[in-house]
């Protein structure tokens, strides 16, 4: 059955139709080189073995900076300073069932605090000329160089 006459017989809002909210920091040092966390590569994880920014799946009433604020220290253990906003996508699920509704803050690296890696396989920081030998969404260098933009002025 495709989706369109799956729809017909549902009884109430289809679950697949959800926006998913997300928020997400890219956290740039002075070069530039921004902190990408390698996700999991787990059947049925979105973005499973690709690097990412880090963040997640806000709370029920959270805000997408406090939601990006969180997951971001749940996930490395940074607390960030100011946020600027960057920019909302919208993205689908690699299933294409859901959407996720990015909403992404960027953010200078203090050079002091440690980063570490609570969740994935690993996070560093990856210069921008080194994007392409890394696996990711396509979303991800137009974000990281919208994020160079707005912490240059």
């Amino acid at each position: 059955m495709r989706n369109s006459e799956r729809r017909l017989f549902v009884n109430g809002p289809d679950p697949a139709d959800k926006i998913r909210t997300v928020g997400g920091v890219v956290l740039l040092r002075d070069d530039n080189a921004a902190l990408l966390q390698l996700r999991d590569n787990k059947p049925g994880l979105n973005a499973a073995g690709l690097w990412v920014f880090p963040g997640g799946h806000c709370e029920p009433g959270e805000s997408l900076e406090a939601g990006a604020r969180r997951e971001f220290r749940e996930e490395t253990g940074y607390v960030c300073a100011a946020l600027r906003w960057v920019t909302r996508i919208l993205h689908p699920s690699d299933d294409g069932r859901l959407t996720y509704q990015l909403g992404m803050f960027a953010c200078r690296y203090d050079g002091l605090q440690p980063i570490h890696c609570f969740e994935g396989q690993a996070v560093e920081f990856i210069l921008r000329a080194q994007a392409a030998f890394h696996p990711m969404p396509e979303y991800v260098p137009r974000v990281w160089d919208m994020a160079i933009e707005k912490l240059a002025g």
